[in-house]
């Protein structure tokens, strides 16, 4: 769990400090773009634009959607 809220507080000061550089108006593609490198100059790994498949019945279903930043703890360094 502590573990956790550190993962979190990190990601959410890469989030802020991005927008304290850019403020407000971009497109949404620009944040990702920023956040992507931020994320990465504090060694947090993530993965773009991760496919996100749907379980229906049992079914494995690609219904095209897509997570545009992919943060999880197991495969960060800590």
């Amino acid at each position: 769990m502590f573990q956790d809220n550190l993962i979190v507080k990190q990601v959410i000061g890469c989030a802020i400090e991005v927008h304290k550089n850019l403020g407000p108006g971009l497109l949404e593609s620009a944040y990702e773009q920023c956040l992507a490198h931020e994320l990465s100059l504090n060694n947090i790994k993530f993965k773009r634009q991760f496919s996100l498949p749907i379980d229906y019945k049992g079914i494995i279903l690609d219904c095209g959607y897509r997570i545009d930043i992919f943060v999880d703890k197991s495969f960060l360094d800590f």
